[in-house]
């Protein structure tokens, strides 16, 4: 089935004239403060473009003509492709997807028991994600720990790949990353040229704040700009530590630090499809711990993907919530969480499936309820319709008073696009309730879980290719331990 499109936007919380001067202050910062840049060829080439560069002090300060220019070529528009057609994803600045979970050192798996994650929990989980409904685009759930962790990535890449036709959000660990990562889709495609002609992956690239590029996320954004992989360029703040308190202060450094990875995109390659993304959380000033679930994080997304669009630039937003078990807590965070996304025109809702414990733990049972969390809100972002059909005046007056609709032709014809069916929520009275073993969310969602990794085994890559793929993957986390081994590092 063709991944639908959505679309959304209803809730702001800006007006014109405050984007108006969240901008000018983006503008201000950019030109007068300036971005700390760890790689002299970026600086290089933004200084080629028209930016002043202080190269000793690697700082890049981006006049508003050079933005200008970037943000004319930048597109708003563009696919992100799947290993197959139907699972392409149509971008723009209305339509509303999802991320998969990401990066988490731990599991509570269908046991209950909290540990370590393994590179077999990253390919069941992503298996398990690749049959949820509303799962749009793959991410890898966890980062295996029972793996060596440089070049981790090349490990991941297979494993999601193996189990997933959707576009993979995938990352890096420098420049070199991204050609091994390359080389692999083109065992799964046939060819570097099938590979950027349609990249089944994307590379996120997160910057760091305040106003802080590294020199690895760099190596990155030039070898996708070279390739034509699409990018996220993401920064995750929090404000009252990375950000200044105030969220509209923190607009400006994340609006500053992204625009600055896009220009430097455009400039090397106009037309590469970029997009916005934060996955930003506040800090929590009675623990001083990151908290992705407070609701001044859910007002900060909303306005930063108003920002985005300000731009006419595509927006990820999204992060983690803070529950430690599948709970009432992790179920309303999660709700007043996607809910808040899905309203405010978030075009990529990240980190919306399976992550808790500040995206330190994925939970497969978690995984199946957020998916019915989702299919929730996406019943209340897409609001009504009001036309002659809807209105239905013609069968209020057939009807008439005293009558019923039940079995009315046009209860018959609407009522399977128009109710929401859940899965896992229960409408039962008590007693039948009981008489059913009295199973409570947690348990509906493992039996869940259980039962679809039990039957989905999806065969999107045959085995040779599947083989192959692991042993370059091997091979290429192998040379890379080497060089960083032969370098010190």
């Amino acid at each position: 089935m063709p991944i639908p499109r959505r679309r959304c936007g209803h809730y702001k919380v800006l007006d014109e004239g405050q984007m108006h001067r969240v901008h000018q202050a983006v503008l201000e910062v950019l030109e007068e403060v300036g971005v700390y840049l760890e790689y002299e060829p970026a600086l290089r080439i933004l200084a080629d473009c028209g930016c002043r560069v202080d190269f000793e002090k690697s700082r890049v300060f981006i006049p508003e003509h050079v933005l200008r220019k970037a943000l004319s070529t930048a597109p708003s528009r563009f696919t992100l492709h799947g290993l197959r057609p139907e699972f392409d994803v149509k971008v723009d600045i209305d339509s509303i997807y999802t991320i998969g979970g990401s990066s988490a050192l731990f599991v509570i798996d269908l046991d209950g028991r909290r540990r370590t994650a393994t590179l077999q929990d990253l390919e069941d989980l992503t298996r398990l994600q690749d049959a949820l409904k509303n799962l749009h685009i793959m991410h890898g759930i966890v980062n295996p720990q029972d793996i060596p962790q440089d070049g981790f990535d090349r490990r991941l890449f297979p494993a999601v790949m193996k189990h997933t036709a959707r576009n993979y959000y995938s990352q890096g660990t420098g420049g070199r990353s991204i050609a091994d990562q390359i080389e692999q889709a083109a065992v799964i495609l046939g060819s570097t040229d099938a590979v950027r002609a349609r990249p089944p992956f994307t590379i996120v690239l997160c910057m760091t704040s305040p106003l802080v590029q590294a020199r690895l996320r760099l190596e990155e954004l030039l070898a996708c700009a070279e390739n034509g992989i699409p990018i996220y360029v993401e920064v995750d703040a929090q404000p009252g530590a990375t950000t200044p308190i105030t969220l509209a202060g923190t607009l400006v450094e994340e609006c500053a630090n992204v625009l600055c990875g896009i220009t430097l995109a455009q400039l090397v390659r106009p037309g590469l499809p970029c997009v916005f993304a934060i996955a930003s959380g506040v800090l929590d000033m009675s623990t001083t711990t990151y908290s992705g679930a407070d609701p001044r994080a859910n007002l900060l997304h909303v306005a930063t993907a108003q920002m985005a669009h300000y731009y006419n630039l595509p927006f990820q937003g999204g992060t983690g919530i803070d529950a430690v078990i599948s709970d009432v807590q992790a179920g309303y965070e999660r709700g007043m969480q996607v809910l808040a996304n899905a309203l405010g025109g978030t075009n990529f809702i990240h980190l919306s499936i399976g992550l808790m414990e500040q995206m330190m733990t994925a939970s497969y049972e978690q995984c199946v309820i957020d998916d019915e969390i989702l299919d929730a809100a996406f019943v209340m972002a897409r609001g009504l319709e009001v036309d002659d059909e809807s209105l239905a005046v013609d069968v209020i007056r057939e009807v008439g008073p005293g009558g019923h609709y039940l079995a009315h032709e046009h209860t018959l014809r609407h009522f399977r696009e128009l109710c929401w069916f859940p899965r896992l929520t229960v409408r039962d009275r008590w007693e039948t309730f009981q008489s059913k073993g009295a199973r409570d969310m947690r348990r509906r969602a493992n039996d869940e879980a259980r039962r679809i990794l039990k039957e989905h085994h999806p065969a999107y890559i045959d085995r040779r290719t599947a083989e192959e793929l692991d042993r370059l993957a091997v091979a290429q986390q192998q040379a890379e331990i080497a060089r960083l081994a032969r370098e010190g590092t």
